[in-house]
């Protein structure tokens, strides 16, 4: 009985997934054109990527899947988080490739358990409720794996990028001091290191160039689709340079202080994180050691 409710609950997703697939709904003329809209920001973000450039087989088949699904969900109001997106968007992967990575663990997580424990259940091993149990918990651990992936990815490339931004804002300072405007401080301070962080601030000041939009505006921007508190900070700087007036090259190099100690005090935070799990190790280390000493001795006194 187990077995024919498997098999039938199989069959009918596979028909719900085959529905979903070719089923499009109609859209109005407003909708459609904000669907146009939402693509072509999606070209042009995806044009700005480094890390997702390699073209190979097996990634351009992910990423039609990835395109797929995310055209069925947007046409069901169903979009990633903010903060998913931001995550994606720091280490340059594609939300077609990831959703597509989600869909495979998904599969894998559902399907793995049963073939490796249904031939002990048809055997009478165990029961055929623990393989449906696993197969549930097995789908929802693999569609989240690639998200806990990015996640560990993007936190470490953001304190890189936090990091390459406190010597981007003493460059501007410098730059402004020695009598430059904004922009050609701006284009200077990205031409001094090729580094990732830095080629991708120097892509997006060019791309504002192109479309003739201000470069802090991209900036900012650039800060708000990867969750960069400083980036907005200096986009907000530097438009009060160009509409005010104002003179932020002190402030700038203050904001730039400021970071580099908020770093210091994170990377002295992480580092007695891990001494006290080195200390927690050495202790179960000393405690085992005891143990594998005082076991003989204490056998022998039960034994007695």
């Amino acid at each position: 009985m187990v077995l024919v409710m498997l098999v039938g609950g199989v069959a009918g997703l596979g028909l719900v997934l085959l529905v979903s697939m070719f089923e499009r709904g109609s859209a109005t003329g407003a909708a459609g054109l904000a669907q146009i809209d939402a693509a072509r920001q999606r070209g042009r973000r995806q044009a700005s990527l480094t890390a997702d450039r390699r073209h190979s087989e097996e990634s351009a088949r992910m990423r039609r899947v990835g395109s797929e699904l995310r055209g069925a969900l947007q046409a069901r109001g169903v979009n990633l988080p903010p903060s998913v997106r931001a995550d994606l968007g720091m280490t340059g992967q594609s939300v077609e490739t990831f959703l597509a990575q989600c869909l495979l663990g998904a599969f894998l997580g559902l399907f793995l358990p049963f073939l490796v424990l249904g031939p002990m259940a048809l055997v009478g091993g165990i029961s055929l409720v623990v393989p449906l149990w696993l197969t549930v918990f097995g789908a929802a651990l693999g569609a989240l794996m690639p998200y806990s992936q990015i996640r560990r990815r993007a936190e470490a490339r953001r304190r890189d990028f936090r990091h390459v931004v406190s010597s981007f804002l003493d460059l501007v300072a410098m730059n402004l001091a020695g009598g430059r405007g904004v922009p050609e401080a701006l284009q200077t301070a990205t031409s001094i290191s090729d580094g990732w962080a830095m080629v991708r601030i120097r892509d997006t000041l060019e791309a504002a160039r192109l479309q003739g939009t201000t470069p802090w505006t991209a900036l900012g921007a650039l800060g708000d689709e990867l969750d960069i508190d400083e980036l907005r900070d200096l986009a907000a700087a530097l438009a009060l340079v160009a509409e005010d007036g104002a003179k932020v090259r002190d402030s700038l190099a203050a904001r730039a202080s400021s970071m580099r100690r908020k770093e210091l005090a994170d990377a002295e935070g992480r580092a007695a994180a891990r001494s006290q799990s080195m200390l927690v190790a050495q202790l179960l280390l000393c405690v085992g050691f005891l143990l594998f000493l005082t076991y003989p001795a204490v056998a022998r006194v039960l034994g007695a």
